[in-house]
């Protein structure tokens, strides 16, 4: 199964742009604002954007890793980093629940990462609690998982919100439909993100060896919304994929694909909006940040 996680480099990707909040503004930026403000909130949308993506892509994939009883082992915290897939010692604890020993589902499982906390293969710090009740294994068509989160952070940041996996597979090609709802990420200086997101994650290669996921690749598209304070900045935003994403389990960078966001308060046609494109399809740690018809070009982490 591919690490959907792998989003991580947009958010490094995006602050290589940031600049100062600007402390006089308290509301969305609008019609007078001057270009270092736009630029400004068109950094600050698609950075938040990108991390919340990150975060619960991270979630998608340990609720999808567990074990082949419930989805395809070794997904997230429960493998190693993708270019070496060397595993890391486990300081979390799995607890599965049933309702009798004679009957798989539907199943619940607390994966707990202490007070303390516990860090993972993708050098993130977890704490608290991931919770997730499957109707069936994923990989299942029909089969559901809904996620939900109990004190849980990554690194500094609270994550709030509900995660829901469905498997939408047909015709023999697998595809999952992940919904976030309600979620809120919240800095320990009051600064947060609420963040809606609604994705179809497509097997395109790897079809023949359905537990076997080193050979699997997929297709990312969706769209997703939100709301971010940064000091005394608030904006929103709406975030769509316009040309699908494509990942690979042996790469550790998105390949392929293009990341569009748009403030509430700008059209689909202003220059402020931001394009991320990832390039064509080689396995790099190169990406193309376009705003305001500047194109620059950065390397990911």
């Amino acid at each position: 199964m591919k690490r959907i996680s792998n989003l991580i480099p947009l958010l490094t990707a995006i602050a290589f742009f940031s600049l100062l909040l600007i402390a006089s503004c308290s509301k969305e930026r609008s019609s007078g604002a001057t270009p270092a403000q736009e630029q400004e909130a068109s950094q600050v949308s698609s950075e938040s954007d990108a991390e919340a993506d990150l975060v619960f892509n991270g979630v998608f994939d340990n609720a999808m890793g567990v074990n082949n009883d419930l989805g395809i082992a070794g997904t997230g915290v429960f493998t190693g980093k993708t270019d070496t897939l060397v595993p890391v010692p486990r300081c979390f604890t799995v607890t599965i629940t049933r309702a009798s020993a004679n009957v798989l589902f539907p199943a619940h499982v607390v994966i707990d990462f202490g007070t303390a906390g516990c860090p993972g293969p993708d050098g993130h710090l977890r704490r608290g609690k991931i919770i997730i009740d499957y109707t069936n294994r994923l990989i299942i068509p029909g089969a559901s998982a809904t996620v939900t989160l109990d004190g849980f952070y990554v690194d500094s940041v609270k994550v709030q919100g509900t995660l829901t996996v469905t498997n939408a597979s047909a015709n023999s090609t697998r595809i999952f439909k992940v919904d976030v709802t309600g979620a809120k990420l919240t800095r320990p200086n009051g600064n947060y993100t609420e963040w809606t997101s609604h994705k179809t994650i497509t097997q395109i290669e790897g079809f023949n060896t359905p537990d076997f996921p080193r050979d699997d690749v997929f297709r990312i598209e969706g769209n997703s919304n939100g709301h971010a304070r940064r000091g005394n900045l608030i904006v929103g935003w709406e975030s769509g994929i316009t040309e699908p994403l494509i990942k690979r389990f042996t790469c550790q960078w998105v390949v392929k694909g293009i990341i569009k966001t748009v403030r509430v308060n700008s059209s689909a046609t202003s220059p402020w909006v931001a394009t991320l494109n990832f390039g064509t399809g080689g396995c790099d740690d190169q990406a193309i940040v376009t705003i305001n018809g500047v194109a620059h070009q950065i390397t990911l982490p």
